[in-house]
Protein backbone atom coordinates (compact mmCIF):
# COMPACT_ATOMS: atom_id res chain seq x y z
CA UNK A 1 0.00 0.00 0.00
CA UNK A 2 2.89 2.27 1.08
CA UNK A 3 4.56 1.44 -2.15
CA UNK A 4 1.63 2.02 -4.62
CA UNK A 5 1.06 5.42 -2.66
CA UNK A 6 4.64 6.63 -3.37
CA UNK A 7 4.16 5.45 -6.85
CA UNK A 8 1.32 7.55 -7.46
CA UNK A 9 2.61 10.81 -5.41
CA UNK A 10 5.51 10.72 -7.80
CA UNK A 11 2.93 10.47 -10.91
CA UNK A 12 1.10 13.19 -9.76
CA UNK A 13 4.49 15.11 -8.52
CA UNK A 14 6.13 14.46 -12.44
CA UNK A 15 2.39 15.50 -13.76
CA UNK A 16 2.50 19.15 -11.83
CA UNK A 17 6.34 19.61 -12.64
CA UNK A 18 4.82 19.56 -16.82
CA UNK A 19 2.03 21.57 -15.65
CA UNK A 20 3.75 24.34 -13.86
CA UNK A 21 7.48 24.20 -13.74
CA UNK A 22 8.08 27.68 -12.23
CA UNK A 23 5.89 27.60 -9.49
CA UNK A 24 2.12 28.58 -8.66
CA UNK A 25 0.20 30.74 -11.40
CA UNK A 26 -3.12 30.76 -10.35
CA UNK A 27 -4.92 32.63 -7.22
CA UNK A 28 -1.97 35.32 -6.82
CA UNK A 29 -4.02 37.86 -5.24
CA UNK A 30 -4.08 40.28 -8.15
CA UNK A 31 -7.83 40.62 -7.58
CA UNK A 32 -7.79 43.02 -4.74
CA UNK A 33 -4.38 44.81 -5.85
CA UNK A 34 -4.88 48.43 -5.68
CA UNK A 35 -7.94 48.15 -3.96
CA UNK A 36 -9.31 48.31 -0.34
CA UNK A 37 -9.83 45.05 1.24
CA UNK A 38 -11.62 47.17 3.94
CA UNK A 39 -14.38 48.19 1.32
CA UNK A 40 -13.58 45.07 -1.26
CA UNK A 41 -14.63 42.15 1.57
CA UNK A 42 -17.44 43.89 3.61
CA UNK A 43 -15.52 45.21 6.76
CA UNK A 44 -17.38 48.50 7.47
CA UNK A 45 -14.92 51.78 7.84
CA UNK A 46 -16.64 53.10 11.27
CA UNK A 47 -13.76 53.15 13.32
CA UNK A 48 -13.73 56.45 14.12
CA UNK A 49 -12.88 56.76 18.00
CA UNK A 50 -12.31 53.07 18.64
CA UNK A 51 -9.68 50.88 19.69
CA UNK A 52 -9.17 48.02 16.95
CA UNK A 53 -7.37 44.62 16.75
CA UNK A 54 -6.44 43.48 13.17
CA UNK A 55 -5.62 39.58 13.86
CA UNK A 56 -3.61 38.19 10.66
CA UNK A 57 -2.43 42.12 9.94
CA UNK A 58 -0.17 41.06 7.69
CA UNK A 59 2.20 44.19 6.32
CA UNK A 60 -0.11 46.15 8.03
CA UNK A 61 -1.90 47.77 4.93
CA UNK A 62 -5.30 47.65 6.69
CA UNK A 63 -4.36 48.88 10.21
CA UNK A 64 -2.51 51.85 8.80
CA UNK A 65 -6.35 52.41 6.42
CA UNK A 66 -7.83 52.36 9.68
CA UNK A 67 -5.91 54.79 11.77
CA UNK A 68 -6.37 57.19 8.84
CA UNK A 69 -9.66 57.04 9.12
CA UNK A 70 -9.84 57.93 12.81
CA UNK A 71 -9.63 54.82 14.52
CA UNK A 72 -8.28 55.95 18.10
CA UNK A 73 -5.68 52.86 18.43
CA UNK A 74 -4.75 50.28 16.09
CA UNK A 75 -3.03 46.87 16.70
CA UNK A 76 -1.94 44.92 14.47
CA UNK A 77 -1.53 41.13 15.26
CA UNK A 78 0.79 38.91 13.29
CA UNK A 79 2.88 35.59 13.97
CA UNK A 80 5.11 36.63 11.26
CA UNK A 81 8.11 38.81 12.68
CA UNK A 82 9.21 40.16 8.99
CA UNK A 83 5.68 41.08 8.12
CA UNK A 84 5.43 43.11 11.59
CA UNK A 85 8.58 45.08 10.78
CA UNK A 86 7.15 45.75 7.15
CA UNK A 87 3.65 46.97 9.43
CA UNK A 88 6.18 49.12 11.48
CA UNK A 89 7.64 50.67 8.35
CA UNK A 90 4.50 50.85 6.92
CA UNK A 91 3.26 53.20 9.41
CA UNK A 92 6.21 55.21 10.05
CA UNK A 93 5.47 55.89 6.30
CA UNK A 94 2.33 57.10 6.44
CA UNK A 95 2.61 59.33 10.01
CA UNK A 96 0.71 57.11 12.22
CA UNK A 97 2.72 54.94 14.14
CA UNK A 98 1.65 56.84 17.02
CA UNK A 99 -1.68 55.15 16.72
CA UNK A 100 -0.44 51.86 15.27
CA UNK A 101 1.13 49.35 17.46
CA UNK A 102 2.39 45.69 16.22
CA UNK A 103 2.89 42.57 18.21
CA UNK A 104 2.48 39.18 18.21
CA UNK A 105 0.00 39.18 21.00
CA UNK A 106 -2.14 41.86 21.46
CA UNK A 107 -1.18 44.04 24.69
CA UNK A 108 -4.89 45.56 25.16
CA UNK A 109 -8.73 44.86 24.80
CA UNK A 110 -10.91 46.13 22.02
CA UNK A 111 -13.83 47.74 20.40
CA UNK A 112 -13.70 45.91 17.47
CA UNK A 113 -11.81 42.87 16.03
CA UNK A 114 -11.19 42.43 12.03
CA UNK A 115 -9.66 39.27 10.62
CA UNK A 116 -9.41 39.74 7.08
CA UNK A 117 -8.23 37.18 4.52
CA UNK A 118 -6.29 35.11 7.65
CA UNK A 119 -9.05 31.96 9.16
CA UNK A 120 -7.97 29.78 6.28
CA UNK A 121 -4.23 30.31 7.69
CA UNK A 122 -4.57 29.92 11.17
CA UNK A 123 -3.12 26.90 12.81
CA UNK A 124 -5.29 26.64 15.39
CA UNK A 125 -8.60 28.70 14.88
CA UNK A 126 -10.74 27.59 17.79
CA UNK A 127 -8.04 29.36 20.59
CA UNK A 128 -8.56 32.18 17.98
CA UNK A 129 -11.50 32.57 18.30
CA UNK A 130 -11.53 32.65 22.33
CA UNK A 131 -8.97 34.47 22.08
CA UNK A 132 -11.19 37.00 20.44
CA UNK A 133 -13.60 36.85 22.80
CA UNK A 134 -11.28 38.07 25.43
CA UNK A 135 -9.92 40.58 23.73
CA UNK A 136 -13.28 41.80 23.33
CA UNK A 137 -14.48 45.04 25.25
CA UNK A 138 -18.47 44.78 26.19
CA UNK A 139 -20.31 45.49 23.70
CA UNK A 140 -17.86 44.73 20.82
CA UNK A 141 -18.01 42.99 18.22
CA UNK A 142 -15.61 40.36 15.82
CA UNK A 143 -15.90 40.88 11.91
CA UNK A 144 -14.77 38.13 9.90
CA UNK A 145 -14.31 37.83 6.16
CA UNK A 146 -11.85 35.15 4.13
CA UNK A 147 -11.39 33.18 1.36
CA UNK A 148 -11.23 30.95 -0.43
CA UNK A 149 -12.65 27.96 1.50
CA UNK A 150 -10.75 24.69 1.04
CA UNK A 151 -13.25 23.38 -1.73
CA UNK A 152 -13.09 26.69 -3.62
CA UNK A 153 -12.05 25.86 -7.29
CA UNK A 154 -8.88 27.66 -5.82
CA UNK A 155 -9.16 26.74 -2.31
CA UNK A 156 -5.61 25.44 -2.49
CA UNK A 157 -4.48 28.53 -2.88
CA UNK A 158 -0.30 28.47 -4.29
CA UNK A 159 -1.92 25.17 -4.42
CA UNK A 160 -4.28 25.49 -7.32
CA UNK A 161 -2.56 25.00 -10.40
CA UNK A 162 -5.45 25.11 -11.94
CA UNK A 163 -9.14 24.76 -10.35
CA UNK A 164 -9.45 22.15 -7.99
CA UNK A 165 -5.99 20.66 -8.41
CA UNK A 166 -5.75 20.94 -4.63
CA UNK A 167 -8.17 17.98 -3.92
CA UNK A 168 -7.36 15.77 -7.21
CA UNK A 169 -3.80 15.72 -6.44
CA UNK A 170 -2.18 14.02 -3.48
CA UNK A 171 -0.73 16.64 -0.25
CA UNK A 172 2.75 14.44 -0.54
CA UNK A 173 2.57 14.84 -4.42
CA UNK A 174 1.79 19.06 -3.68
CA UNK A 175 4.32 19.67 -1.11
CA UNK A 176 6.90 18.23 -3.21
CA UNK A 177 6.26 20.30 -6.02
CA UNK A 178 5.56 22.98 -4.19
CA UNK A 179 9.89 22.33 -2.70
CA UNK A 180 10.89 22.47 -6.18
CA UNK A 181 11.11 26.25 -5.89
CA UNK A 182 10.58 26.97 -2.29
CA UNK A 183 13.27 25.86 0.24
CA UNK A 184 11.58 26.06 4.01
CA UNK A 185 11.24 22.21 4.26
CA UNK A 186 7.97 22.26 4.78
CA UNK A 187 6.12 18.59 4.65
CA UNK A 188 2.79 19.47 5.04
CA UNK A 189 -0.41 22.39 4.03
CA UNK A 190 0.27 23.78 7.58
CA UNK A 191 3.97 24.41 7.06
CA UNK A 192 3.74 26.34 4.39
CA UNK A 193 4.25 29.85 5.23
CA UNK A 194 1.10 31.75 6.09
CA UNK A 195 0.18 28.23 6.79
CA UNK A 196 -3.14 26.10 5.16
CA UNK A 197 -5.84 24.84 7.25
CA UNK A 198 -7.89 23.38 5.05
CA UNK A 199 -10.60 25.64 6.50
CA UNK A 200 -14.58 25.04 5.10
CA UNK A 201 -17.88 27.21 5.61
CA UNK A 202 -18.78 23.89 7.91
CA UNK A 203 -15.91 23.49 9.67
CA UNK A 204 -15.95 27.06 10.49
CA UNK A 205 -19.52 27.50 11.48
CA UNK A 206 -18.72 24.30 13.73
CA UNK A 207 -15.64 26.38 15.42
CA UNK A 208 -17.61 28.91 16.30
CA UNK A 209 -21.08 26.94 17.88
CA UNK A 210 -18.30 25.63 20.04
CA UNK A 211 -16.71 28.91 20.97
CA UNK A 212 -17.42 31.45 22.86
CA UNK A 213 -18.77 33.75 20.50
CA UNK A 214 -21.70 33.64 18.29
CA UNK A 215 -22.79 34.68 14.84
CA UNK A 216 -24.74 38.16 14.40
CA UNK A 217 -24.70 37.46 10.83
CA UNK A 218 -23.21 35.19 8.32
CA UNK A 219 -22.76 35.25 4.56
CA UNK A 220 -20.82 33.22 2.10
CA UNK A 221 -20.81 35.07 -1.02
CA UNK A 222 -20.92 33.41 -4.30
CA UNK A 223 -18.20 33.31 -6.75
CA UNK A 224 -20.13 35.41 -9.25
CA UNK A 225 -20.12 33.21 -12.28
CA UNK A 226 -21.52 30.32 -9.95
CA UNK A 227 -24.47 32.47 -8.47
CA UNK A 228 -26.78 31.19 -10.20
CA UNK A 229 -26.17 27.75 -8.90
CA UNK A 230 -25.43 28.94 -4.89
CA UNK A 231 -27.49 27.53 -2.27
CA UNK A 232 -26.71 25.80 1.00
CA UNK A 233 -26.31 22.22 -0.52
CA UNK A 234 -23.64 23.78 -3.44
CA UNK A 235 -21.95 26.54 -0.86
CA UNK A 236 -18.50 24.77 -0.55
CA UNK A 237 -18.12 24.78 -3.72
CA UNK A 238 -19.46 28.47 -5.05
CA UNK A 239 -18.89 30.53 -2.26
CA UNK A 240 -15.82 33.60 -3.12
CA UNK A 241 -15.71 34.46 0.10
CA UNK A 242 -17.39 33.89 3.59
CA UNK A 243 -18.11 37.03 6.15
CA UNK A 244 -19.65 37.46 9.18
CA UNK A 245 -20.06 39.45 12.71
CA UNK A 246 -19.53 37.73 15.86
CA UNK A 247 -20.73 38.61 19.48
CA UNK A 248 -20.09 37.46 22.38
CA UNK A 249 -22.55 34.65 23.99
Amino acid sequence: MHTNSSFLDGVQHRLLRSLSPRGPTVCTGVASAGRSKLELLGVPLDVAGKTVIDYGCGEGKECVEMALRGARKVIGVDVRPELLDAARELAEVHGVSGICEFAGRPPAKADLIISLDAFEHFDRPGDVLAAMRALLNRGGSVRVSFGPTWYHPLGGHLFSVFPWAHLLFSEAALIRWRSNFKSDGATRFGEVAGGLNQMTIRRFEELVERSPLRFKWLEPVPIRKLRWVHNRGTREFTTAIVRCELIAR
